[in-house]
């Protein structure tokens, strides 16, 4: 990953940054190559691809940041760049550390995309348009995608470090829409990695009939409940609330700021000692997965909470400084033309003993959240707001009929600490993440997860 660019241009590179003085200089090397296909109305349509490339300089002083980005990777460029970043400062040029290679193993890839002939990748977004529509009669409408991306990069700072990863992921995606007179619902679905074409090879198009069955039930959907009851959140993509409503809290700029409900928090019990959480940037070949993070820290899998205990804060450089703490990995960038930030890779509740019918079984009414529409959450408060786009009742023990309409409304802290049972049927969904204007691949999971009472708002009578 290193041919990005050469040490000695890395080290001209970074003794321009730091002309000027500065504590610590960065350059950051990107080159990337994707492609996206998707089939609507049974024809292959929006087949798009691009390759970019492109460096950003960082200077560091004072707790002040300068920053300077360009396209393509010609070393006077990047020379240039770097002087355009500490055109600020004036005060005495600094000396950056000589360089030192730091291996790295990227995630294994068996079939590199880019090997794989486009009429193969047609042909799986044909499979899943007929496997789709083939769930019901009542399937009227079905959109595919299908996206592949290659990022290499490359990083060198003034500590010594230059490290590099290359990156390959892979994603489909299903919506289907189902029709009964006036009635109209949809299902979606997602399959994705950290991996190469492989990860297609096993039945993909199962997920083009679970897209297609979520939009064939929630025709027969009914309304919503109204009120507190005790939630049972589903596995894998159920994790997202766990995203959202803790993880966000968990970056250490949101704490740092007193934006966050977490902050002052480390040590304390925020939840039952039944539930561990962690966030793992080197979980082989998920979704949010790299070996190592946007600044060339190696990730690593990160306890946040232990036995309902908060033992961690998710820390990139800047942030971890601060705290004088050692980073976490989780100094996360878009691309070249942006700064990192603390950001969530592989955020998850570990698997716990309880069986997933056990969890349902102990519930004599209440609401069964299998997945969701989006939310908002305030970090600073803890409130949110999610809409579920699968939801039934849970009657007498038992998941019965279908619901529409439903969202969950609570507080970070109240619905963590309420947590009463986790699942031991764990599974990881994929995301994709936007914050500070930058949107990065994350993964979320867990096993069902039970909370003793939430608010449901639905619109029953």
């Amino acid at each position: 990953m290193n041919e990005l660019i050469e040490p000695e241009v890395a080290e001209r590179v970074l003794r321009r940054a730091l002309a000027g003085g500065g504590e610590f200089a960065e350059v950051f090397c990107e080159r990337g190559a994707r492609l996206t296909l998707a089939i609507d109305e049974s024809r292959i349509e929006s087949v798009q691809s691009g390759a970019s490339a492109g460096a950003g300089v960082r200077v560091l002083s004072g707790g002040t940041t300068y920053f300077a980005h360009v396209d393509g990777l010609d070393p006077d460029d990047l020379v240039w760049a770097a002087g355009e970043a500490a055109a600020a400062l004036h005060a005495g040029s600094a000396e950056p550390r000589p360089l030192r290679t730091e291996a790295v193993t990227p995630q294994p890839i068996e079939l590199r995309p880019a090997d794989v002939p486009a009429e193969r990748k047609a042909e799986l977004l044909r499979e899943l348009d007929s496997r789709g529509r083939s769930a019901g009669s009542e399937i009227s409408e079905l959109t595919a995608s299908y996206a592949e991306v290659r990022r290499e990069i490359a990083v060198a700072n003034s500590d010594g470090l230059l490290s590099g990863d290359d990156r390959t992921r892979v994603r489909i995606g299903v919506q289907a829409v189902a029709r009964r007179g006036g009635e109209v619902q949809t299902g979606s679905e997602t399959l994705g990695g950290h991996r190469g074409f492989e990860l297609l090879e096993d039945d993909p198009g199962a997920i083009a009939e679970a897209a297609a069955g979520k939009a064939l039930t929630l025709l027969d959907a009914g309304a919503a409940p109204a009120g507190s009851m005790p939630v049972v959140i589903g596995g894998g993509f159920g994790g997202v609330l766990f995203h959202e409503m803790t993880g966000h809290g968990l970056e250490a700029d949101h704490v740092q700021k007193g934006a966050s409900v977490y902050a002052g928090k480390l040590g304390a019990q925020v939840a039952q000692p039944l539930l561990t959480a962690y966030d793992d940037g080197r979980m082989p070949n998920e979704w949010g997965s790299d070996s190592i993070d946007d600044e060339g820290a190696p990730t690593r899998k990160t306890m946040v909470i232990e036995d309902g205990r908060l033992v961690s804060f998710l820390y990139d450089r800047l942030t971890a400084a601060r705290d004088g703490v050692a980073p976490t990995g989780n100094g996360r960038r878009e691309s070249f033309r942006h700064l990192p930030v603390p950001r969530m890779t592989n955020t998850y509740i570990a698997p716990g003993d309880a069986e997933p019918e056990a969890i349902v079984a102990e519930v004599e009414k209440g609401f069964y959240a299998a997945s969701f529409a989006g939310g908002q959450v305030d970090p600073a408060t803890g409130d949110f707001v999610f809409g579920v786009s699968e939801g039934y009742l849970i009657e007498g023990g038992r998941v019965t009929r279908p619901c529409r309409g439903a969202t969950l409304i609570g507080n970070c802290l109240e619905a963590l600490l309420a947590i009463d049972a986790v699942g031991n049927d764990f599974e990881m969904k994929t995301g994709v993440c936007g914050k500070a204007g930058q949107k990065v691949p994350v993964g979320t999971g867990q096993g069902h997860v039970r909370v003793r009472a939430m608010t449901v708002g639905g619109t029953e009578l």
